[in-house]
């Protein structure tokens, strides 16, 4: 396990404009990477914005937005991940992708769908975690109302995972929570935690504040960014998690369950 460099995009999504956004992002990536990095982190619908236009805006998973995943994870050789309005079997699903350089990739379809903001009328809840590995780490990515749940982010079993990665459009009217549930669910798992938000007012006008931030499994924040578009790459630590869980092995006491889905 080796230490991991990571990239967060904090940025301005324009609304339900596909295009715009793609080619936003891939200039604020040219302008904004000057190392290398292992994994290129975007926010929830990172290419529409937090739209229920799922009939305009879905697309197919061999639809345009894959392919530039494809292209901008084999540009920087890394992972890129972030979510994408796709349609499959007649159902749409607010679903991440974890695109590796080589064309091979994972995805995660949203588990909690924001009832409050009628996502759940539109799209189709995911069933399964995700657990992929980069550079010797176990990662779990989810996404955005994900994080209010911690029973399905719970760190079970003997292998647990080392990072969470959370990528969200989440409103600046509750920054608070977010703010406060991050450190949360690194302490309580011991974990690395990551969460990645947009900037800026949707096309419901509803504001942003960003917010995105990366926390270590003691609570200590590593990265933090409010208000402001940012491209920033730092690293995380693969001596701190184990550091973390030695000190303090309270996983191992942690009660057993099972999820019912």
């Amino acid at each position: 396990m080796d230490n991991l460099k990571i990239t967060i995009f904090q940025g301005y999504l324009f609304w339900e404009n596909t295009d715009k956004n793609l080619q936003n992002i891939s200039l604020r990536l040219s302008g904004g990477i000057r190392e290398k990095t292992d994994l290129i982190i975007l926010p929830e619908m990172f290419s529409t914005g937090f739209t229920m236009d799922a009939e305009k805006l879905a697309e197919p998973m061999e639809g345009k937005t894959m392919q530039w995943m494809l292209q901008t994870a084999r540009q920087y050789d890394c992972v890129v991940t972030g979510s994408i309005i796709i349609k499959e079997n007649n159902q749409f699903y607010n679903r991440l992708i974890w695109m590796r350089p080589d064309g091979t990739y994972n995805h995660y379809d949203k588990r909690h769908l924001f009832a409050l903001g009628k996502e759940h009328n539109t799209y189709t809840p995911g069933n399964k975690k995700l657990f992929v590995e980069l550079n010797g780490w176990v990662i779990c990515p989810v996404i955005c109302y994900d994080l209010r749940f911690p029973v399905w982010l719970r760190n079970v079993g003997e292998n647990p995972y080392d990072l969470l990665i959370v990528v969200a459009n989440w409103p600046e009217r509750r920054a608070l929570h977010w703010r406060t549930l991050l450190p949360a669910r690194a302490v309580e798992n011991q974990t690395y935690v990551i969460g990645v938000n947009r900037v800026g007012h949707d096309g419901n006008e509803i504001y942003h504040s960003g917010d995105s931030t990366c926390i270590d499994p003691n609570g200590n924040v590593v990265y933090y960014k409010r208000d402001e578009d940012d491209v920033y790459t730092f690293s995380i630590i693969a001596d701190e998690v184990k550091k973390a869980r030695r000190a303090l092995p309270f996983l191992k006491d942690a009660d057993t369950f099972e999820i019912e889905i």
